[in-house]
């Protein structure tokens, strides 16, 4: 257990951010017996340049020029940071050594924000949580001398066009120079693994309680005027992520079901022939605490991932959220997915997700929801902090007796 201890989160993630987040909830989670600082990441100028309309860089813009705090209190032991500082915009600089010096120096600017926020908190001998922030995180270990270094990895981010220049290697360093990395599967831990011999699998983690309150939430006026049955999908609607084919041939084979997708759409998304269709309809993007009252209307809530290097050693946790309200589940089958053989059915290709939604229609029963509510439960906060506490507690006391 780590308790009544400094921790520092730093995310790709931000706090502001308008769907739910893994690294947020691990923070609020930590601030339940620690005292935590969630540190937002800084502007940089391409950003300033692009986003000047955007209301989260005018927010940004106003704290940088000392009209609005940019340390804010989010509840009890639980502080978010907007540093005022702004970065060079690197990522895609060809040269390897002009990236480090601009990399370095973005570094020293964001340790310093860090410092002064951690100052003025009066937080000492911290731990460093770093989410996937592997550019503006590789530096911070010399620069804020923190009681334990940890890396988290949990995205590929290495897949994705934008970090695949120098990312690589950048990641390979920053697990070398962690104290610790954990990861959320078995594919990122494999990775680590190869840089780092204090790489452990701490799994993921889901507000449980949050959904298993759904069935008693009043249902939404825009989803209660849809006849059932309902095959659902929450989460954002993105093709990186997301195989559009699959849902076009759940809607065309049966038009009898009701296809509900909920989430914000990139632009393939906007333009599918899935917005002609009848039985298909885009509720947008849901609040967090919503989607519990959205999903007790699924009759069957699928994921239908599309795999690519992107996603394929992902931990969908939208997949035990599913799972606390009891609902068929169908997904497509990826090495972390065949944990969940036998609680959720898995399609090895396209064309079996509509029979396998008809059989999870079929068999289910109050039996088989409670079987599910079960795996979920496997799978809490509580249970996953737990561990993630352990394995920092353990390498702590190594580098103590070290």
């Amino acid at each position: 257990m780590i308790k009544n201890r400094d921790i520092i989160v730093i995310s790709l993630q931000a706090w502001d951010i308008d769907i739910g987040s893994q690294c947020k909830d691990i923070a609020t989670e930590f601030s339940r017996s620690n005292r935590v600082l969630y540190v937002n990441s800084p502007l940089d100028r391409m950003t300033i340049l692009r986003g000047r309309k955007d209301p989260k860089v005018k927010k940004r813009m106003e704290i940088l020029r000392g009209r609005a705090d940019d340390l804010i209190p989010v509840k009890e032991n639980l502080w978010t940071l907007y540093p005022r500082t702004v970065l060079e915009s690197i990522g895609r600089i060809p040269w390897k050594g002009l990236f480090d010096l601009g990399n370095r120096i973005n570094n020293r600017r964001f340790a310093r924000q860090i410092l002064s926020a951690a100052d003025r908190l009066g937080f000492t001998d911290f731990i460093l949580f770093n989410d996937n922030n592997v550019y503006r995180g590789l530096h911070l270990k010399e620069m804020l001398s923190p009681r334990l270094s940890v890396y988290y990895d949990r995205d590929n981010l290495l897949a994705m066009d934008f970090w695949k220049r120098h990312a690589p290697r950048v990641e390979a360093d920053l697990m070398r120079r962690s104290d610790l990395v954990l990861a959320n599967s078995d594919f990122f831990t494999r990775r680590a693994l190869q840089y780092n011999p204090k790489s452990f699998n701490v799994g993921s983690g889901c507000d449980i309680t949050l959904y298993e309150r759904g069935e008693h939430l009043d249902t939404p006026a825009d989803i209660a005027s849809i006849p059932r049955p309902i095959i659902g999908y929450m989460g954002a609607l993105i093709t990186l992520r997301l195989d559009l084919s699959i849902l076009l041939r759940i809607a065309r084979e049966h038009p009898e079901w009701n296809l509900v997708l909920i989430g914000p759409e990139d632009e393939t998304f906007r333009s599918s022939e899935l917005h002609r269709m009848k039985n298909v309809f885009f509720l947008g993007g849901k609040r967090p605490e919503e989607l519990p009252a959205y999903l007790k209307s699924f009759d069957v809530a699928i994921n239908p991932q599309i795999v690519n290097e992107v996603t394929i050693g992902n931990y969908p946790r939208k997949i035990d959220e599913y799972l606390s309200l009891g609902k068929p589940v169908v997904a497509t089958r990826t090495e972390l997915m065949a944990e969940f053989d036998g609680s959720v059915y898995l399609a090895n290709y396209a064309e079996e997700y509509p029979q396998l939604i008809r059989r999870a229609m079929a068999e289910n029963s109050p039996d088989r929801e409670e079987e599910r509510r079960k795996v979920a439960r496997s799978h809490s906060w509580e249970n996953n902090i737990a561990g993630i506490y352990r394995r920092m507690h353990d390498r702590m006391e190594e580098l103590h007796a070290g």
